[in-house]
């Protein structure tokens, strides 16, 4: 196989200095992907209908309606509600309070995909109320940063929709089933640590509701979780595409939150669609320059050159494993992860898929998403982390050093998901067949 160096060193070459002059991902990938294109003789007009034609696809329109619905909930007075709820299942637990911040976390998930959108809607509440029952405020921050990583691995993520885009259309609905388990994995994980932690730090019980406060609450709550059982539901059953459960869940928060909970008003709704646009364009622009890197990836060879390296190297395919995920947490750190989704899956499917590792693509969707989730929890560019912290009002330092034992907790389940395909595949299989 003839190797183009010279190509190779310009496509990574000028994406890793424009990152490092912190020039916004989508502009590194176009930018590096137009001097590569020159270099190779490519046209720039075949690199941007290249561009456009990654954007243009009929699983991608479940994205803009996804972050919409999201964007709705997370302003419609969902939030207390669901706190709520959760605080009365395990409120009454020594510790319980910890506890509903991860339940609670699992029910917002569920409804937004986002895991900034769910450490912004639910972290003022969990830590305002675990500051005021003696918590430690680091504790409470890691605690709510940490839970809210749960929106990414459960469906609706948008996550899962870029994934399957970038390697090339995989299902997602079986994507969407995939992650039922796994995110209830990471939330029963978080669950046993923060008992553990209620006996050994003292941790104080959490709220006693009366039957009928309980019946009050929980039938409060009803209209804001039918949201997830239009979106998992729908899916299930073979009822509705993700693309028609996602225009559904939309409709769906928009009546739920004007009319019902009123927590939105007609006046709301321009700024609403403002934000919710803007977060639709940047991820768009993103898939699009994504296209154009990727097409020159596949020009240089790239995927085959990592595929060769990496199963030269060892033919066990728990070490494979092993390696691909601690580069994946290491490149984490350093690069958002959508961006790190669009130009690593491509790459990475070919070796997980190989017969050496015999992966499912489905199984490998989750193992990197879940994987590259903790680098929302890690400097230098974990939003989360940022977030968490801007509303907890305490250092990142202090942040960062709470979430040392949430590392390891998530570094559990990530093993446990890679090792036992079980985790992950069960739903997908009894659903579609394997």
């Amino acid at each position: 196989m003839i190797i183009d160096s010279t190509g190779i060193m310009i496509l990574l070459g000028v994406f890793i200095i424009l990152v490092f002059m912190k020039f916004p991902v989508a502009f590194c990938l176009a930018f590096s992907s137009f001097a590569a294109a020159a270099y190779k003789g490519i046209s720039l007009g075949a690199i941007t209908q290249k561009m456009v034609s990654s954007v243009d696809s009929f699983a991608l329109l479940a994205i803009p309606f996804f972050i919409l619905a999201g964007e709705i909930m997370g302003s419609g007075g969902i939030s207390d509600r669901l706190f709520n709820l959760a605080n009365v299942i395990v409120g009454r637990v020594k510790g319980g309070l910890a506890m509903v911040n991860a339940l609670d976390s699992v029910f917002f998930g569920m409804i937004s995909g986002s895991a900034v959108a769910s450490v912004s809607s639910m972290a003022p509440i969990e830590i305002r109320m675990m500051k005021k029952q003696g918590y430690p405020v680091p504790f409470a921050v890691a605690l709510s940063c940490t839970s809210a990583c749960i929106a990414i691995i459960t469906p609706p993520s948008h996550n899962m929709i870029i994934y399957a885009s970038a390697i090339g259309g995989a299902s997602v609905g079986k994507l969407f089933m995939a992650g039922i388990i796994p995110g209830y994995l990471l939330c029963a994980l978080l669950l046993v640590y923060c008992y553990i932690m209620a006996r050994v730090k003292k941790f104080p019980q959490g709220g006693v509701f009366t039957f009928k406060e309980s019946v009050k609450i929980i039938f409060d709550s009803l209209l804001g979780l039918a949201t997830v059982f239009i979106i998992i539901g729908g899916v299930f059953a073979g009822i509705v595409t993700a693309n028609e459960s996602a225009v559904l869940a939309c409709m769906w928060a928009f009546i739920v939150a004007l009319f019902f909970y009123k927590g939105i008003k007609f006046k709301d709704i321009i700024p609403l669609l403002k934000r919710a646009l803007k977060t639709i364009a940047l991820v768009m622009t993103l898939i699009a320059s994504a296209g154009a890197f990727g097409y020159m990836m596949t020009i240089f060879r790239i995927p085959e050159i990592v595929t060769r390296t990496l199963l030269g190297m060892t033919e066990n395919k728990y070490v494979l494993l092993l390696l691909i995920n601690l580069a994946l947490l290491l490149m984490g750190t350093m690069m958002d992860m959508a961006p790190l989704l669009l130009i690593t899956a491509p790459i990475l499917i070919k070796v997980v898929t190989s017969p050496v590792i015999g992966m499912d693509p489905i199984h490998f969707g989750i193992v990197i998403i879940y994987n590259l989730c903790m680098g929302l929890l890690t400097p230098p560019v974990g939003t989360v982390l940022f977030v968490g912290s801007a509303i907890g009002g305490i250092k990142i330092e202090e942040t960062v050093k709470a979430l040392l034992p949430f590392y390891g907790v998530m570094l559990i389940g990530l093993l446990m998901i890679t090792f036992i395909p079980a985790i992950t595949m069960t739903i997908p299989n009894l659903m579609f067949g394997k």
